[in-house]
């Protein structure tokens, strides 16, 4: 930590600095994704479509509803475009303020944070959504179509991916609390079985009410859990073990009253 402390004005400066260079480029990310808004839609729709009935389609039910669609899927494409350079201005803005210990731990935080969410979107994207889209589309019949508006679809899609990159950060939450101490491996292992009913009860909250994605959802994380414990072992607190009576008495006679 930098021993010149800065008044107030100038880290409220700084974080200004940092907040406009941060709304400017997340400006430009979204003016870039807004002239790929179809593809960058076609991308996110892609599991619905292939679950489709030959033939089906997304549709839009008001006016605007086309529109503002669009604008939501560019402003989110831009977000995670410009996110390492908006992590940059967080990291710019917090590091002065670390001690230098504590930055190394910062770097291979968010590495291990990203590597666990963006492969929890991928799992959601290329796994879950199809098998539950396939479930709940089963429920269509001759009379009953499937004609799900984009920005129903949208709303769902979002909230689902996100859903499943923050559940993969599950490793990263519990090593973290291994390493200050608060939990460490015994304790996550004596209560796998809690851990496990709570995860279907997280699962069954976070997801569609179908038992399809439920599942999908709890079976990586129970592997999430378990893989946890193995970190946990690794990275956790270590404890000093206090020296025993014979390597510690070693050489001395017992002490008399």
């Amino acid at each position: 930590m930098d021993e010149k402390k800065l008044p107030l004005t100038a880290h409220l400066q700084e974080l200004r600095k940092r907040l406009i260079l941060s709304f400017i480029a997340i400006g430009i990310g979204f003016f870039i994704c807004y002239a790929l808004k179809e593809l960058l839609f076609d991308i996110l729709a892609a599991p619905l479509m292939t679950m489709m009935p030959q033939g089906g389609s997304l549709v839009f039910i008001s006016v605007a509803e086309a529109f503002f669609t669009y604008m939501k899927v560019s402003f989110i494409a831009g977000i995670i475009l410009t996110s390492p350079f908006v992590l940059y201005q967080i990291w710019a803005f917090v590091a002065p303020g670390l001690y230098q210990k504590e930055k190394k731990y910062v770097i291979p935080l968010i590495l291990s944070g990203s590597f666990f969410f963006i492969l929890g979107v991928l799992f959601g994207y290329f796994v879950a959504i199809p098998v539950g889209f396939k479930f709940l589309l089963g429920y269509a019949t001759d009379f009953i179509k499937p004609l799900p508006s984009m920005k129903e679809y949208l709303s769902f899609s979002v909230k689902f991916l996100l859903a499943f990159g923050l559940v993969f950060e599950f490793p990263v939450v519990l090593v973290i609390l291994a390493r200050i101490g608060v939990v460490d491996a015994k304790t996550l292992a004596r209560n796998r079985k809690y851990a496990i009913l709570l995860i279907f009860i997280f699962a069954a909250v976070m997801t569609p009410p179908d038992i399809i994605s439920q599942v999908l959802m709890a079976l990586p994380l129970m592997g999430l859990y378990e893989l946890s414990i193995l970190f946990s072992k690794i990275f956790g607190k270590k404890s000093i073990s206090a020296p025993s009576e014979e390597g510690g008495g070693k050489g001395k006679s017992p002490a008399t009253p």
